[in-house]
């Protein structure tokens, strides 16, 4: 299967020099539509990042989490927004290969998405099959996955659902303390 890179342009009129630190920076900082206490570049969605300073460009490589991922173009119209604010040109690439994996997603960010209440991916171990099952077998065979209960820390969870409150994520609960919570599915 072939994928082709989607490429949208996004033309600006102010003509302000830019701070080629604070664009950058402006750029790395934003947040997640879907979970804003992360970014787009510790979830490493946000792949690679240039000022063309004589073109008056800034280029954004982005890539989704999972196909079709309706955040994309809320992300894109982030990136142009701080274009705009910037008086830059804005080209944002969207870059499917090679597919997203959980493995980008820094410690940092493992941590925030712990604090919010999600508990964060485990190591996919890239190069090895990832299963994937379709229905979820709530009190089921499940252990081996040793999820941690974001709030409590007990790895008595149970699966309630494999699709959470978005494609990304799976619902649990905790059997220690009975809280529900999403656990970001491993991706590789």
């Amino acid at each position: 299967m072939v994928l082709a890179d989607v490429t949208a342009e996004v033309a600006v009129d102010v003509p302000v020099a830019p701070d080629a630190h604070e664009v950058l920076a402006a750029v790395r900082a934003i947040p997640d539509p879907e979970i804003p206490v992360v970014t787009i570049e510790s979830l490493g969605i946000l792949r690679d990042l240039r000022l063309d300073e004589a073109a008056g460009e800034l280029h954004a490589v982005i890539t989704p989490t999972y196909s079709g991922c309706p955040a994309m173009q809320a992300i894109e119209d982030a990136i142009a927004r701080v274009c705009r604010a910037h008086g830059l040109r804005g080209v944002v690439t969207t870059q499917l290969s090679p597919a997203w994996t959980t493995d980008w997603i820094g410690e940092e960010a493992r941590e925030a998405l712990r604090r919010f209440g999600i508990a964060p991916p485990s190591p996919s171990a890239a190069g090895r099959p990832v299963s994937v099952s379709i229905m979820a077998r709530p009190g089921g065979d499940d252990a081996d996955q040793a999820v941690a209960c974001p709030r409590c820390g007990s790895h008595r969870t149970t699966v309630l659902s494999n699709f959470g409150s978005t494609a990304c994520k799976a619902l649990r609960r905790c059997d220690a303390c009975g809280d529900p919570f999403d656990e970001f599915k491993a991706l590789s």
